[in-house]
């Protein structure tokens, strides 16, 4: 089974079958946030269906991408070599 589970992260033929996953849980989470209902909201952008999915996947990529760029050009992140 986590071989199974392993090679379906890991190997490159299922490549296209993740990315079909991944669109189809945001999907779903969009959609599922359709069914909520908002009386007592605090910000506008609280009764906007979809906001809370959409804002998370954004963050999420903004932190990887400041992370990478902060640790390659930062002067954090170093070579493989760099300690011999």
């Amino acid at each position: 089974m986590i071989g199974k589970l392993v090679n379906f992260f890991g190997d490159e033929k299922y490549r296209r079958m993740r990315w079909r996953l991944l669109l189809a849980v945001l999907a779903a989470v969009v959609l599922a946030d359709f069914l909520v209902t908002r009386q007592h909201v605090e910000h506008f952008w609280d009764a906007i269906p979809g906001w809370g999915a959409v804002f998370g996947f954004v963050s999420c990529v903004a932190i990887i991408f400041i992370s990478k760029f902060i640790g390659h050009n930062g002067g954090i992140m170093k070579d493989e070599d760099y300690y011999d």
